[in-house]
């Protein structure tokens, strides 16, 4: 298994741009919290949402991203069922999301990148200070963050079998606890 440490090595590697790093930590720090809440190994959890679009700067297509990411992965000997989740994350690939992790990689993955929206036009610049009601504001808002696919959101969060405000705050929750290595601290 690829230590947290060789992920981040790999993920720097291959992504040079601030934003999309960022976005792997919060994706990570989201997927450490759902495999905390769900009783599974939070570092392995952690290390598929550290690499997740680990291919994404280089190869933003549909018909690369994310198969080139899982390919120079499972040269590495990744896990399979790592592979499969971050496969599961490009929806337009077909891959079907039967375990918990693939279902919290989808979940997330949107969701990470509107509350990191919603922080930047706050006063504060912080999640720390957020509250899901803030986020349900923003979510009504369809020219606010319109990129975000909120429907892709309730439909993975229902998958996932949690009700959409207890997602956001896990979600919101993780991020707060990363807020520095985010840039949201305010």
């Amino acid at each position: 298994m690829m230590t947290r440490e060789e992920a981040e090595a790999l993920l720097y590697e291959w992504t040079k741009s601030g934003n999309l790093r960022k976005h792997a930590l919060a994706v990570e720090a989201a997927m450490r919290a759902y495999a905390r809440k769900l009783g599974d190994d939070e570092e392995f959890w952690g290390v598929v949402g550290l690499v997740h679009d680990l291919d994404y700067e280089r190869h933003p297509t549909p018909e690369e991203h994310p198969l080139v990411g899982v390919k120079a992965l499972q040269e590495k000997g990744f896990p399979e069922e790592g592979l499969e989740a971050i496969k599961g994350h490009a929806e337009y690939l077909n891959v079907p999301r039967t375990t918990p992790m693939a279902k919290s990689l989808f979940a997330v993955d949107e969701l990470v990148g509107l509350i990191t929206a919603c922080a930047l036009v706050r006063p504060s610049k912080s999640v720390v200070d957020m509250k899901v009601k803030s986020i349900k504001k923003k979510w009504k808002d369809k020219a606010f963050a319109k990129g975000v696919n909120r429907q892709q959101i309730e439909e993975a969060t229902a998958d996932l079998g949690v009700p959409l405000d207890e997602h956001l705050q896990t979600v919101l929750d993780a991020m707060k606890g990363v807020a520095g290595s985010l840039g949201l601290a305010g």
